[in-house]
């Protein structure tokens, strides 16, 4: 976007970083296995802000959290996630021992134009999550501007992810920006139809969600043991399945809430039915009137899948939250993997804007090895799910432009 047009956000192509000390909010929260990071997702996903600032010649401050640490612990220190990620952007990063006082304002000191330096864990200062503004006046004493590039921290108002974006001039970094884009063509403003596929365990996790978005999209389709909560509520009997049975007149109320908007809720009309909770444990596909008394549902049937995919040739606009059966036990994947390829191919096609995210999610388009033909995956989890619950996000609406 060039900077003459009007955008919600302020961006890095609104401020010139040469000479100035940008203090950068990264999520560098990676998984480490044995003391090495076993996933470099979400390092790859900054890198191109720190390496597009260093290059422009701003002295890059990286601000990051790291797991939930009581106090200064050595096993929550960034500093080996730091020595992986110079090795990502193929230049040193030099390290703080912490993120306020006089290690971080000696270290900061020393900084030329286009060096890279990585600040110790916020966490390790409970004025982070806070949100102290003594901890923010910290940090911001250590920089000239904000760049906030941590969408899946967006939804916490802290220090790092909030607060100082009312005490330094704040942008959105690149990654920020690529989620902030494709979520806004994702319900904000979508191509119709839209439909929706949310997935996964409980519906009492996701009931903002579904009150949400059976007032934005043309159709929602529901799977994993959430349909079995729906199906239970229509009096359809489900054996041992997984339900919230409790959460029945819940659902009912959501059916009825979806009719009134006119948004059509796709529930199974067939099921994949084990007697056991296991991988490769025998199983069969029934009618919803045949379902076994003592089997459980553990992915839609063959028939549901053909529906699903009727639906997504249908849309221009799909947004995807968890999975539709155990996708973790083969062969109950078959109908997360069956609709996610269709919708990359249809991706692939132009004929559909396709975005998914959750950490399960990802997780079952990665198993289907279609995640590179979505239009965009968030690996933001809580943010993620609080943005399609149509919640305001702290560390977003403070880059908004005024």
């Amino acid at each position: 976007m060039s900077p003459t047009t009007s955008k919600p956000f302020r961006t890095l192509d609104d401020v010139d970083v040469a000479g100035k000390r940008v203090l950068l909010r990264v999520d560098l929260n990676v998984p480490m296995e044995n003391g090495k990071v076993s996933d470099l997702t979400r390092l790859e996903r900054v890198a191109p802000t720190i390496t597009e600032i260093a290059d422009k010649g701003g002295k890059v401050i990286l601000l990051a959290h790291f797991g939930r640490p009581k106090g200064h612990d050595a096993k929550d220190s960034l500093q080996p996630v730091a020595a992986v990620l110079a090795q990502l952007v193929k230049r040193p990063i030099a390290f703080a021992a912490d993120c306020i006082g006089e290690p971080a304002e000696q270290a900061v000191a020393a900084l030329r134009n286009g060096d890279i330096l990585c600040l110790e864990n916020t966490r390790f200062h409970p004025g982070e999550e806070k949100n102290d503004p003594a901890f923010v006046a910290a940090l911001a004493a250590l920089g000239d501007i904000w760049v906030n590039d941590a969408f899946s921290a967006a939804h916490r108002a802290h220090a790092s992810t909030e607060g100082l974006g009312h005490k330094l001039p704040a942008y959105a970094g690149r990654t920020m920006q690529a989620e902030l884009d494709a979520l806004g063509k994702a319900l904000d403003h979508p191509a119709k139809p839209v439909v929706a596929i949310v997935g996964g365990a409980k519906v009492s996790t996701k009931l903002d969600l579904l009150e949400n978005l059976v007032a934005k999209v043309d159709a929602l389709v529901i799977g994993g043991g959430m349909a079995n909560t729906f199906l239970h509520a229509q009096g359809v009997k489900i054996g041992k399945s997984l339900a919230e049975k409790d959460l029945a007149p819940t659902a009912r109320r959501i059916m009825d809430k979806a009719e009134a908007a006119n948004c059509a809720i796709i529930l199974p009309v067939d099921a994949v039915v084990a007697y056991h909770f296991e991988a490769n444990a025998p199983s069969h596909a029934y009618g919803l009137d045949a379902i076994p008394p003592d089997g459980m549902i553990l992915d839609v049937g063959p028939q549901s899948i053909a529906r699903i995919g009727a639906v997504i040739d249908d849309a221009a606009t799909l947004v995807w939250n968890g999975p539709l059966g155990a996708f973790e036990l083969n062969p109950f994947d078959k109908g997360t993997v069956a609709a996610a390829r269709h919708a990359a191919a249809r991706t692939k096609a132009k004929k559909l804007v396709s975005v998914a995210g959750g950490g399960d999610t990802v997780a079952a388009l990665n198993q289907a090895k279609v995640a590179d033909a979505f239009t965009y995956i968030s690996t933001a989890g809580g943010a993620f799910l609080e943005w399609m619950e149509g919640k305001p996000l702290p560390g977003v609406e403070v880059l908004r432009t005024k």
